[in-house]
């Protein structure tokens, strides 16, 4: 009966799925079997919108080029940095207030006379806290 007994809990084992759990790649799990599900570390990128939006109010020189266009592939805007958005930035003429919306398609890459704002995105806390970069 003892052995009868035994072979009913192998038969209940039997019938259990012979096979592990199925997790993600790397997932740890408990000496029971659990899996620990943890959230994966969001860090933020370094996109150039970000970079213009903790420099709004210094005055820069941005470079554009437009693709098949005849009359101006390339052009050079200099002005008040006043707002960024990520497909578009808008600059503003201190002489005349005169506002231009510049889409970011076309954008190649700006010149700044003074030092810069920025954070390395993904640091924990603020190490060194925001540099001046020249």
């Amino acid at each position: 009966m003892g052995a009868m007994s035994n072979k009913g809990s192998i038969g209940n084992m039997g019938t259990m799925s012979g096979m592990p759990p199925q997790v993600t790649s790397g997932s740890p799990m408990t000496p029971a079997g659990t899996v620990i599900s943890t959230a994966a570390p969001v860090y933020e990128q370094s996109y150039v919108e970000n970079i213009f939006r903790l420099n709004l109010g210094k005055v820069g020189t941005f470079y554009f080029t437009y693709e098949n266009n005849k009359d101006w592939n390339a052009k050079v805007y200099t002005g008040v940095l006043e707002a960024a958005g990520r497909d578009h930035l808008i600059i503003s003429d201190k002489a005349t207030g005169q506002r231009v919306v510049l889409l970011m398609v076309n954008f190649d890459y700006a010149t700044f006379d003074e030092p810069l704002v920025y954070q390395y995105p993904g640091v924990i806390g603020n190490p060194g806290g925001v540099r001046g970069c020249r």
